[in-house]
């Protein structure tokens, strides 16, 4: 991955990002919760990527410098982040059976969303034939999910107790 290409990702994940700000009504407090969230995971995705290199399950083949890494670890925390605002409405909606279904849902869909990139951007991850590094790509889904949610919800409070942000034009 060239970093042209990290800074593009990156920027169409921030647009995503304020999409999902705007459309979960997220207050200031949850939408730097989502961020806080992001930013702590950032650096456990990246030792993962580190790890399974070693292991050999999967690679992701990163340029070494800080500067690379810095944006590689920005982009990640910015990916991550609108994924939080998601969790934390199913959870306000649904409680901690809905934040399950999330889990198993990112579970489920995250290694063949990796596998399809895989696919059509080689240069960028290859993955290792047999079922370990499907498994392990599924945990890391699940972890990355489950970290950055909790984070959220130490920075901005339980899902249940927050309110949503009024909308333009709304009364009060």
């Amino acid at each position: 991955m060239t970093t042209q290409q990290l800074l593009w990702f990156t920027g169409a994940y921030l647009i995503e990002f304020v999409a999902v700000v705007y459309f979960t009504r997220a207050t200031a407090r949850r939408v730097l919760g989502a961020l806080v969230g992001g930013a702590v995971v950032g650096l456990p995705a990246i030792a993962v990527i580190a790890l399974v290199g070693e292991i050999g399950w999967w690679r992701v083949p990163l340029t070494l410098t800080p500067g690379f890494l810095s944006l590689f670890y920005i982009g990640t925390a910015i990916s991550c982040s609108p994924i939080y605002l998601v969790t934390w409405r199913v959870a306000r909606r649904f409680g901690w059976h809905g934040l399950a279904v999330c889990l198993i849902v990112v579970a489920v869909i995250g290694p063949p969303r990796d596998y399809l990139i895989a696919s059509i951007y080689p240069e960028w991850m290859v993955f290792a034939p047999g079922v370990a590094p499907i498994l392990a790509d599924s945990a890391t889904y699940v972890g990355i999910v489950a970290l950055g949610h909790a984070v959220m919800r130490l920075v901005a409070g339980p899902a249940r107790e927050d309110t949503l942000a009024r909308r333009p034009g709304k009364s009060a």
